[in-house]
């Protein structure tokens, strides 16, 4: 219904969605928790923990980015299961999370843009507690009530003048073998740019780019085409037809190094176990495992579920919710034009 909507109306929607935060932060200032219900914590301290219940991802460099992933392992911690629980796994020590282990990330791709960072690759993601076999589903601080998937997230970076900002806007995508995440500066593009709506398509329909493994690699790149975005149409998931996704924009001044970690082995159980200052706190939330009545895996990677707040946005947010976002994307759309 939005996709012929006057563009005048859409411009103040997405201007409006854009600038509205309820609250900026940065990670020497963050609180013990930004959202009720959170299960773990914005105060993360230093080092690493590899029981670390920390909730805020960095994506500063090749070597220096995190993915949301269940804090806990087991048949039950799928992306579709856990989502408003994860916590931060990164590939750097120093912000009080837990570390990815050496050897499961085996292909990584980070490329920044004048509008956003991304980093896109592959590897075995089992070894951060991920269920063999999850195709997945898709991370975004919104989620069905607006406080995030995970409930009070936070995403930072310092790729954009060398000092930290938080990223109001991000997307990231994780499976048992492949990961993406990108965080939008914040601008009027930043909603479209960084678009959490089409949550079953997966990573490399949402975010074209290098996933190869086997090579590892820091380049600068063109601002991409919003997903979903073509012309004066928008797609939206249930739509009779699914559009090719965009192709990758151009990249340039690509940096090749042979490969990234951190020193910390995985364990033969799958993650990793080392002490630190990272964060072990269980926050003020409560999660119920198991609570979704049944989750359906698509062929695009994304996880839907049939009640849970990860599925197609038909299904998961109020009519008012879906307008803003359709404005957002178009208006994005026509800035990035």
């Amino acid at each position: 219904m939005f996709r012929y909507a006057p563009l005048l109306s859409l411009t103040l929607a997405s201007v409006a969605l854009a600038q509205t935060y309820s609250a900026t932060y940065l990670p020497s200032n963050a609180p013990k928790t930004s959202e009720q219900g959170q299960s773990g914590t914005n105060q993360c301290g230093s080092g690493h923990d590899q029981n670390s219940m920390c909730q805020n991802a960095y994506i500063n460099s090749l070597d220096d980015w995190c993915v949301f992933a269940p804090p806990q392992p087991g048949a039950n911690s799928t992306i579709g299961d856990t989502e408003r629980i994860e916590v931060a796994w990164c590939t750097k020590d120093g912000h009080g999370t837990r570390l990815i282990p050496d050897g499961a990330i085996t292909g990584a791709h980070f490329v920044q843009t004048p509008d956003y960072v991304q980093i896109t690759g592959v590897g075995d993601l089992t070894k951060i507690n991920i269920p063999k076999g999850d195709e997945g589903g898709e991370l975004d601080p919104h989620g069905a009530d607006g406080n995030g998937n995970p409930i009070g997230g936070l995403v930072f970076s310092n790729a954009f003048g060398g000092q930290y900002a938080q990223m109001h806007e991000w997307t990231n995508f994780v499976s048992d073998s492949e990961f993406c995440f990108r965080a939008c500066k914040d601008g009027p593009k930043a909603p479209a740019l960084c678009q959490h709506i089409y949550d079953v398509m997966g990573c490399e329909w949402n975010m074209p780019g290098d996933y190869s493994a086997g090579s590892f690699d820091s380049c600068l790149g063109d601002t991409g085409e919003p997903m979903g975005v073509y012309g004066t149409s928008t797609f939206h998931q249930g739509d009779p037809s699914t559009p090719a996704a965009h192709p990758a924009p151009p990249t340039s001044s690509c940096t090749p190094t042979s490969t990234i970690g951190n020193g910390l082995a995985a364990s033969g159980t799958g993650t990793a176990t080392s002490t630190g200052s990272g964060a072990s706190t269980t926050g003020t939330g409560t999660v119920a495992s198991g609570s979704r009545s049944s989750t359906s895996v698509t062929a695009t990677g994304g996880s839907s579920n049939n009640n849970g707040t990860n599925a197609a946005i038909s299904l998961r947010a109020p009519a008012f919710e879906l307008a803003i976002a359709g404005a957002a994307v178009v208006f994005g759309a026509v800035l990035v034009a």
